[in-house]
C-alpha cells in the first residue's frame, strides 16, 4: 500500500499501488490544497458521492444541488459559518449564502431531509440561479490545479472556454484527470468522469470521504473557533444518541418529593407532562450535561426548539431549579443514588463535578459557579447566530 505524507495531507489516505502507474495520485492529493472558501471541499465530496453511485457524467447544476443538500444541516441546524464572516458582518462563503437564501424562500425546517431540500431547490431554481452560478466560477477548474504541474503550458484562468480546452489537452496528452468538462454554458456545463478514476474512487470511497471530512473539519474549526463539537455537526445525528433517561429519573425522584416550577411558565411541572430539555440548545453544546438540563412543559418544547431562552429572567429561574436539585441530592440518600447514576452520560464537565455539585456550596456560590461557566457558552451561541426565544 502506498501512503500520502500525513504532514502534507493532514490525514493518512491509503491508495493501492496498482493505480500509480496510470493515475496521478499526487495530483489528486492536491485537490483540496489551499482553499479560499469551504465549498471546495463540498465540490469534491459531491463528485465522490456521485461516482460512488455509478455515475459517469453530470452537470455543474447537479453538483451544486448536491453541495447545498450536503451543507444544509451544518448551516441551518448548527449555525456554522462555512468560511467565516466578513468585517462588515456578512457571510463570506457563497455556498452558505445559497443555503440561507433557499431557507428564506422555502421555509424548510433546519432538519429537512435531503429529498426535501432537493425538491425545494427545483421549486426555486430560478431565484437561486445567480447564487449557484457564483459557485462554478473557479472551483471546478482550480480543483484540478495539482494536475497541471506536469504541463509546461500555463493555465489561462481568465477564460472558461480556454480553461475547458486546456483541461481537455492535459487529460489527453499528459495525464488522465478525474473529470473533464463539456461545452455547455454556466450551470448546464457537463462534467465527464474518467473511467480509471471512477474505479479508483469507488475502490477507496470510504478513505477518500474520510480525508475530505478531516480537511473540512480543520477548515471549519478554524473559521468557527467558538463552536464546540464541530466534527459532530456535519450531518444529521440520530436522536437515539441522546442520553436523557437517567436525568429524567433524577427529576422524577425530585418531583415525588415536592413541587418544581417550570422555568418558562412558573407553573408546577406535572409528572408525565414534561420533557427534559437543554437551556443552551443541544445543537450548540452537543452534549447532555446535567448542568444544562431542566424539566419543562412538553407543550413548549417545540416552540423553544433550538433557540436560546432570553437570559433574563429565565437563567435565574433555571439556576433556582438547579440549586433545588443540588440541595436534595445532598440531603436525600435515594436521590443521591439517582444523581450518581448520571455520572456516566451526564457529568463529564470537570468544573461541574469539582465545583458546582460539590457538597457545601451556598446558594450564592452555586449561582456564581453556574453563571460563570454557562454565560460564556450562551454568549458564544448568540454570536454564532442562535435566535432568542422570549417566552413570557
Amino acid at each position: 500500500m502506498a501512503q500520502y505524507n500525513p504532514a502534507e495531507m493532514g490525514y493518512t489516505l491509503n491508495i493501492d499501488g496498482k493505480y500509480y502507474s496510470s493515475l496521478d495520485i499526487e495530483g489528486f492529493s492536491q485537490m483540496m490544497k489551499d482553499p479560499s472558501y469551504c465549498y471546495k471541499f463540498y465540490w469534491l465530496e459531491a463528485i465522490v458521492g456521485l461516482i460512488s453511485e455509478n455515475r459517469t457524467e453530470t452537470t455543474f447544476d447537479e453538483i451544486i444541488d448536491e453541495m447545498i443538500a450536503n451543507a444544509w444541516y451544518s448551516v441551518r441546524e448548527f449555525h456554522i459559518h462555512l468560511s467565516g464572516i466578513q468585517s462588515d458582518g456578512n457571510v463570506r462563503d457563497g455556498l452558505e449564502r445559497a443555503i440561507l437564501y433557499l431557507s428564506a424562500l422555502s421555509k424548510l425546517p433546519a432538519n429537512a431531509s435531503k429529498v426535501e431540500i432537493k425538491n425545494e431547490i427545483k421549486n426555486h431554481n430560478a431565484e437561486l440561479k445567480k447564487y449557484k452560478e457564483q459557485l462554478t466560477n473557479m472551483v471546478p477548474y482550480r480543483a484540478l490545479a495539482g494536475f497541471f504541474r506536469k504541463s509546461i503550458e500555463p493555465a489561462e484562468w481568465g477564460s472558461v472556454v480556454r480553461m475547458t480546452a486546456y483541461i481537455e489537452r492535459i487529460d489527453r496528452a499528459i495525464t488522465p484527470l478525474p473529470y473533464t468538462l463539456g461545452s455547455g454554458s454556466r450551470l448546464k456545463k457537463e462534467v465527464y468522469f474518467n473511467t480509471s478514476w471512477i474505479k479508483m474512487i469507488q475502490d477507496h470511497t470510504v478513505s477518500i470521504l474520510g480525508w475530505i471530512q478531516y480537511e473540512k473539519v480543520k477548515w471549519l474549526q478554524n473559521n468557527n473557533p467558538e463552536i464546540p463539537g464541530l466534527i459532530y455537526k456535519l450531518a444529521p445525528m440520530d436522536e437515539k444518541m441522546r442520553k436523557l433517561n437517567r436525568v429524567r429519573k433524577l427529576w422524577e425522584g425530585i418531583l415525588d418529593l415536592g413541587e418544581v416550577k417550570d422555568v418558562f411558565t412558573g407553573d408546577p411541572v406535572v409528572t408525565k407532562q414534561y420533557d427534559v430539555d437543554h437551556f443552551i440548545p443541544w445543537s450548540f453544546v452537543m452534549n447532555d450535561e446535567l448542568w444544562n438540563l431542566m424539566p419543562m412543559d412538553s407543550s413548549l418544547n417545540s416552540s423553544k426548539s433550538n433557540k436560546l431562552p432570553k437570559w433574563d429572567p429565565f437563567f435565574g429561574r433555571f439556576a433556582s431549579n438547579q440549586y433545588m436539585m443540588y440541595e436534595i441530592i445532598h440531603s436525600k440518600e435515594g436521590i443521591y443514588g439517582l444523581f450518581k447514576a448520571c455520572y456516566r452520560d451526564n457529568l463529564h464537565s470537570i468544573w461541574a463535578g469539582q465545583e458546582l455539585y460539590r457538597r457545601g456550596n451556598s446558594k450564592e456560590e452555586f449561582y456564581n459557579i453556574l453563571m460563570k461557566n454557562m454565560r460564556p457558552v450562551y454568549d458564544s451561541a448568540r454570536r454564532q447566530g442562535y435566535e432568542i426565544w422570549e417566552r413570557v
